[in-house]
């Protein structure tokens, strides 16, 4: 059976996300970024938490961590290599492990760039792949520990994913990264439908997360580096695609 997914608003722009397992009654949020919103999604929907799945260690995804395990007494999992940087872990993960919630089984991705250890979980069977801040809707998180190659070979990782993958990630971000994404790439149709698409959600007060992954493929600029055509446009035809992913994370920060 697969998980029951809720997806509700965090702090200003954060996404809070529950994954319930129907069969065993486990349920796991993933980040913590603040208790007060994810103790409401649970009593909503009278599921007790089990698992908190941690996915990098910056505190608008990590404050809601000791009030949660203090009120539930969930098991907390996160990356191995933040360990000395988010208290209250107690199993670590890299991509060498799998984690059971309930009937399904999660892989680990590892996703180095935004921060070091960062780890996104996929479950292959549902298609759901959370992924914290390491890829966004039209956009990808701020490179703020790690180089270019890392984070772009944690990208392609993601972007081999099937298609119909429903990502979940951490921050409602969509409308400035469609607005970046056309400054470079403003032909790419596909772009345009999901800007389009994404303001008239906006406009009726919805969200743009989840979203298919295959249709970011199309559109995302971060996930087109090695794309001839957009590298090209970035005037770096020939160039190491890790490379023109670093030129193109570039212009977003100062765009």
């Amino acid at each position: 059976m697969p998980l029951q997914i809720k997806t509700f608003s965090c702090r200003s722009d954060n996404f809070g996300f529950l994954a319930h397992d129907e069969a065993t009654g486990e349920t796991a949020a993933i980040d913590a970024p603040h208790a007060g919103p994810i103790i409401d999604a649970l009593e909503a929907e009278g599921w007790r938490l089990t698992h908190l799945l941690i996915t990098h260690h910056h505190a608008d995804h990590t404050e809601g961590l000791a009030e949660l395990k203090a009120k539930y007494g969930c098991t907390a999992y996160g990356p191995m290599a933040e360990v000395d940087r988010i208290a209250g872990l107690d199993e670590l993960l890299d991509a060498s492990h799998m984690l059971d919630l309930g009937e399904t089984r999660l892989e680990i991705i590892e996703t180095p760039g935004h921060t070091l250890g960062h780890i996104c979980y996929f479950d292959p069977t549902g298609l759901s792949l959370f992924c914290g801040d390491a890829l966004f809707s039209l956009g990808c998180g701020r490179m703020f520990e790690g180089s270019p190659e890392p984070m772009w070979e944690g990208l392609k990782r993601l972007r081999a994913l099937p298609d119909e993958t429903m990502v979940h990630c951490g921050h409602e971000y969509t409308i400035a990264n469609a607005r970046f994404a056309m400054s470079i790439d403003p032909d790419n149709g596909a772009l345009k439908r999901r800007a389009a698409e994404a303001q008239t959600l906006r406009d009726a007060g919805k969200a743009t997360v989840p979203f298919r992954l295959g249709d970011d493929k199309k559109a995302n600029p971060f996930l087109r580096a090695d794309d001839p055509g957009l590298m090209a446009k970035m005037g770096m035809a020939g160039a190491q695609p890790f490379e023109v992913f670093a030129a193109i994370r570039k212009a977003k920060d100062s765009f």
